[in-house]
């Protein structure tokens, strides 16, 4: 069957308005939109100007009313404590109007911020609900965040209110987060009027009431049963924050809108993935990240789905056939996870063997984005669950995908390495330096015509002019993705670096990821990177880190060596590709990103600090140790970061 994907994005194409205006009402307005697009307002024009809506209402007042409260909403489900619970809609809006109701008393209302510092459990999602409900603005910073990290989110947030828990479960470890919460108040110049404190039966935590700390359950307990309304907030107003870090130290607060997200969050999920209401959605992630924000919490329930809040690992908790019992247990349709999962994965159970335990007959397709997701990978997936394997790509700024394959339209031939088409909304153009559309197979900067669709970041918070001259100037009419890659002669996109792993080897553009494509392919090989180093003759070289597969005993100086002439033979001599290193593991963010640009600072000598995302520090000593045996990283240059 032929994909419905090309009528609808000439659709969009012809008539973006109409397009955006027939999207609109698949959520519920108290009043109606005046204008669908006003290019006047906000840095780039804002959707939806004159409409006003809540969020909250749309995830779980419509779906009540409508009669279907006895839905699952959520599943529970913690392989660190064991704990799994269900709960339908209409227990979800009982807690989430208790929750509103504590927040009322503690003075928080429309527009007012609020810092959710937690683990992953129910009242985490909870509390980002009952903040949409009143009309206040919410920020998730990952539960176990450094203070210094927390207090540079809380000083620009300037948040009244903190929602935490006593700890975190780590494999083989509790996180008390008490005590980075009150260092974080103690550097932070705006400090928050109140925190409420969730204990968990891992560890109990001190609460001061004269501090303005109290007991999450506590309180919630007293407010349930309370009737709070949903605040009528404009569709331009803000829902919430999101802190990516910046290149200058200083975290970039991504704003995302109630109106148009909504639109393009509803939109995405019978289209791209293919989901019908009622049906079992999972995103193996954290609501830390953006992903967690529009595909654990809000995308699934605007669009009446029954989303999987799962505390764990995909290996080690207890093995690499966690994913799998999840999915068979809970009979998940779409699976949505970073392809670093799949490569731990991998790495553990190479055969596929632990997929063969479970019932996967239900599973209809796998989507992966938040890193490039390389050949070998994909196609090692698509042999072990047999089902489609969507590789999708997407930024926190964006809020949804740019690109796509579309199961909800039919799904278009599938090119390995691409995540094949823009989807409606996105225009998307491969530029030169100087800002001019470049041929068809030609890398370059990856960037998006004005405007931004519904869904993406309307700027920074409190900071227009730094979203101006960080996504907009360099390309004018552009939103710079700060990806690099090309589109081919069907228009298929292949992202293949940030434009800060593209190097420069005498003169030659070399984009790192084609090289990683290369390392990937050995079969002795679970992951890789590889990063650009100053070189006095050439400028820069590539070099490569490899961590192998489990239980293989060749000596790594003969995988190496292989490696680099299998690189050598596909992309050239020019590529200078000799230094090759293995180590025991990747520095990776808690998504799975690699921390490239950090691994190239170390190799260069330059002064870095130790990322805030970081999932395990000490991997960092490991990769500057190898380069030092290398001859490169002769120094150590690690600063502190500042608390701005």
């Amino acid at each position: 069957m032929q994909s419905r994907y090309f009528d609808v994005y000439r659709a969009w194409e012809n008539n973006p308005e109409e397009f955006w205006r027939d999207a609109a009402d698949a959520i519920d307005w108290f009043k109606q939109p005046e204008k669908i697009f006003d290019q006047s307002q906000g840095v780039y024009g804002r959707w939806f100007v004159g409409g006003e809506t809540n969020t909250c209402y749309n995830c779980l007042d419509r779906h009540v009313a409508a009669g279907r409260g006895e839905q699952r909403a959520f599943i529970y489900d913690s392989v660190m404590n064991g704990a799994k619970k269900s709960f339908t809609y209409a227990e979800v809006l009982t807690e989430v109007k208790a929750i509103a109701a504590v927040l009322r008393d503690l003075g928080i209302g429309k527009g007012d911020r609020v810092v959710i510092y937690m683990p992953m459990v129910p009242e985490a999602v909870f509390s980002m609900l009952a903040c949409a409900r009143l009309g206040a603005v919410h920020s998730v910073v990952f539960g176990g965040f450094a203070a210094q990290e927390l207090a540079a989110r809380l000083n620009d947030s300037e948040a009244k209110l903190i929602i935490s828990a006593s700890c975190g479960l780590e494999p083989g470890r509790v996180v008390a987060y008490k005590p980075l919460l009150e260092k974080a108040i103690e550097l932070a110049m705006a400090k928050p009027d109140h925190c409420l404190i969730l204990q968990r039966p891992e560890l109990n935590a001190a609460i001061n009431p004269e501090r303005g700390e109290f007991d999450f359950t506590e309180l919630v307990d007293k407010a349930r049963g309370r009737e709070i309304e949903c605040v009528p907030v404009k569709a331009t107003d803000p829902l919430y924050i999101l802190y990516t870090s910046g290149t200058t130290g200083q975290p970039k607060g991504v704003v995302r809108d109630n109106g148009g997200h909504m639109v393009a969050l509803q939109w995405s999920m019978p289209n791209i993935f293919g989901m019908a209401p009622g049906e079992v959605f999972w995103t193996a992630s954290d609501i830390g990240w953006v992903v967690g924000h529009s595909y654990i919490v809000y995308a699934p329930l605007l669009n009446g789905n029954t989303s999987i809040i799962f505390e764990g690992k995909p290996v080690g908790t207890p093995d690499a056939g966690t994913f799998w019992r999840v999915a068979a247990e809970y009979d998940v349709k779409v699976l949505f996870t970073a392809p670093t999962a799949f490569r731990a994965i991998r790495r553990d159970d190479p055969e596929g063997e632990f997929v063969e335990n479970y019932d996967l007959l239900g599973l209809r397709a796998l989507f992966l984005a938040g890193e490039r997701a390389d050949s070998e990978t994909l196609r090692w997936a698509e042999e072990k669950l047999k089902v489609p394997v969507i590789d999708h790509w997407w930024q926190t700024e964006t809020g949804w995908p740019i690109a796509a394959n579309t199961v909800g339209l039919g799904l278009m031939p599938f090119k390995h390495g691409s995540p094949t088409r823009p989807m409606p909304g996105y225009a998307v153009d491969v530029l030169d330096d100087a800002g001019k559309p470049v041929p068809p197979h030609t890398l370059g900067n990856i960037a998006i015509r004005l405007p931004l669709p519904p869904g993406c970041l309307v700027s920074f918070w409190n900071a227009d002019a730094r979203f101006r001259e960080s996504c907009l100037d360099e390309f004018p009419g552009y939103y710079k993705t700060a990806d690099a890659g090309v589109i081919d002669d069907d228009g298929y996109v292949f992202v293949m670096a940030r434009t800060d792993d593209i190097i420069n080897c005498a003169g030659h553009r070399l984009s790192t990821g084609s090289m990683e494509e290369v390392c990937a392919k050995h079969p002795d090989v679970a992951e890789c990177a590889v990063i650009g180093v100053k070189d006095r003759v050439k400028g820069q070289i590539p070099c490569g880190f490899l961590v192998l597969k489990n239980h293989v005993s060749r000596e790594t100086s003969e995988i190496a060596a292989e490696v680099a002439g299998m690189v050598r033979d596909e992309i050239g001599p020019v590529a200078a590709f000799k230094t090759v290193m293995v180590v025991p593991k990747l520095p990776k963010t808690r998504s799975g990103k690699i921390l490239r640009g950090t691994m190239q600072k170390i190799a260069d000598d330059m002064p870095w600090t130790m990322p805030a995302t970081i999932e395990d520090p000490a991997t960092l000593d490991v990769v500057r140790e190898t380069l030092w045996k290398n001859g490169f990283a002769h120094e150590d240059k690690t600063v502190a970061a500042p608390v701005k």
